[in-house]
């Protein structure tokens, strides 16, 4: 019944609403994705988002909604999740859905880019790397330097598996690369299922982690067209489209003081600062890894 009456209200003749302009709900989706240890509101995740992500499916008389997107990317996990949700809505609800690329939508950001029915870039926006990655640092040599004993004892071949302060073992590094496959084989479906016969590189290119331009990816068959939200909104729907952003504006590296600020001015949550602090410093090499 929801869902019928999801379809209904858009045409339904409610006085006052006859000629009003097409309606486009516009949803933000920037940052890193559930980064690990990261504050709630540092990065996205699911349930982040959950709330916007239905206001956007059930403004009264949506005829879309559109995404942009500007995230280096993150968990493929949260990806994943915010992706199956997004695809969920829009076929409950009957609407389309557009994404828009702004500086990047790389790894979980084009992750998050292919649950658009139709995919737009900037020409000079960031565009793919469909891979998966670990990184980290290890610490060995210096413990034996400054004379530190590593003691660790666990119940389980890999309970301790790729321990900082432990030499890297071979048969951990296979284990960590099998795990890595099994997401990487993921994601290349995903595109694969969503992109279809738009795709025009081979394999070897499109999944081997290499990020293009907007306009390069175009090339490739990663979007569908050059081009920004009020734009092609408005090309779309006509002049009159009503673009209606939903949800909390959120800054790129993770804090928003707006929302950390109480009435009087002081800041709130003062004790977190640091852990945020290092949230931000994380997010700022994942965007470094793409020049910006």
């Amino acid at each position: 019944m929801r869902r019928i009456f999801s379809g209904l209200r858009r045409f339904l003749p409610i006085p006052g609403l006859r000629n009003r302009a097409p309606l486009v709900a516009v949803l933000r989706l920037a940052g890193p994705i559930g980064m690990a240890g990261a504050p709630a509101r540092s990065s996205m995740s699911l349930s982040a988002l959950a709330r916007d992500l239905e206001s956007a499916f059930t403004l009264w008389g949506v005829r879309a909604v559109a995404l942009v997107v500007n995230s280096p990317g993150g968990s493929p996990v949260q990806s994943n999740l915010i992706y199956g949700r997004i695809r969920a809505l829009a076929a409950e609800h009957e609407v389309p859905v557009f994404a828009f690329t702004e500086d990047v939508a790389a790894s979980g950001g084009y992750w998050l880019a292919c649950a658009g029915d139709e995919i737009y870039a900037d020409p000079n926006s960031i565009v793919g790397s469909i891979g998966v990655i670990s990184a980290g640092f290890g610490f060995p040599e210096l413990l034996k330097k400054i004379g530190v004993e590593r003691r660790v004892h666990a119940s389980g071949e890999y309970k301790g598996m790729l321990d900082a302060f432990g030499p890297e073992k071979e048969s951990e590094i296979r284990r960590l690369k099998a795990i890595q496959k099994n997401i990487h084989d993921s994601f290349k479906e995903l595109v694969r299922e969503r992109r279809g016969d738009r795709l025009k590189g081979t394999d070897r290119k499109l999944f081997s982690g290499e990020f293009w331009t907007g306009a390069q990816a175009l090339e490739l068959g990663l979007v569908d067209g050059v081009g920004d939200v009020r734009s092609v909104m408005r090309a779309r729907f006509g002049d009159d489209v009503d673009l209606r952003l939903v949800g909390r504006r959120v800054r790129r590296f993770g804090i928003s003081l707006r929302s950390d600020l109480r009435g009087d001015g002081a800041l709130n949550g003062l004790a977190d600062w640091p852990e945020r602090l290092l949230a931000a410093a994380e997010a700022r090499t994942m965007w470094s890894r793409f020049g910006l």
